[in-house]
C-alpha cells in the first residue's frame, strides 16, 4: 500500500531511521550487555528494560524502513490542481461554517490541525472532488453533506 508523505515528513523518518540504526540500537544494546555482565539475568530489571527498548527499537525501525520503502512523495503540482488530491488544500462549507482542510497521508494526519488523512472517510469522500461539488460523508452521526469552496 503506498504511504503519501511530504518531503518534510519523509526526510524526519529518514532522520529517525539513521539515529535508530546509528545512535539508539548501539547504545541499548551496549546496555543489554553491560546488564548481563551484572549477573543474574532472571532479576535483572535493567536488563529486562533494555531487551524491552531494543524490541522497540527494532520494530520501531522496521516499521519506518517500510513506510519508506512505499513511500510516494507528494507532487507540488497536483496539490495545486483544481481537483481534490493527496496533499490538496481545501475549504469546504459544511452546516453554514467553513472549514480548511488539506489532505495528507496517513503518517501525517492531525485532524485537530485540519489534516485529514486520504484514507479517513471525509479525506477518502473530498478526492476527486472540484470547486462547487457537495460531497456527502457518512460519519456516525448520519450523512453529512459538505460544499468544497477552494481548492490549492
Amino acid at each position: 500500500m503506498t504511504q503519501y508523505l511530504s518531503q518534510d515528513k519523509h526526510d524526519a523518518l529518514a532522520v529517525e531511521l539513521d539515529e535508530l540504526r546509528t545512535k539508539k540500537m548501539p547504545e541499548t544494546a551496549k546496555r543489554i550487555d553491560e546488564a548481563r555482565q551484572m549477573g543474574d539475568l532472571s532479576e535483572n530489571a535493567e536488563y529486562h528494560a533494555a531487551r524491552e527498548q531494543l524490541g522497540w527499537e527494532k520494530g520501531r525501525e522496521k516499521e519506518i524502513r517500510a513506510i519508506l520503502d512505499s513511500a510516494e512523495i507528494l507532487d507540488e503540482k497536483i496539490a495545486s490542481s483544481s481537483v481534490v488530491n493527496v496533499g490538496s488544500t481545501i475549504v469546504v462549507q459544511l452546516n453554514g461554517h467553513e472549514r480548511t482542510y488539506n489532505i495528507v497521508g496517513a503518517q501525517e494526519a492531525d485532524p485537530a490541525s485540519g489534516k485529514i488523512s486520504n484514507e479517513s472517510p471525509l479525506g477518502e469522500a473530498l478526492l476527486g472532488s472540484r470547486v462547487g461539488d457537495t460531497v456527502p460523508v457518512e460519519v456516525p452521526a448520519g450523512i453529512q453533506t459538505y460544499t468544497i469552496i477552494q481548492v490549492g
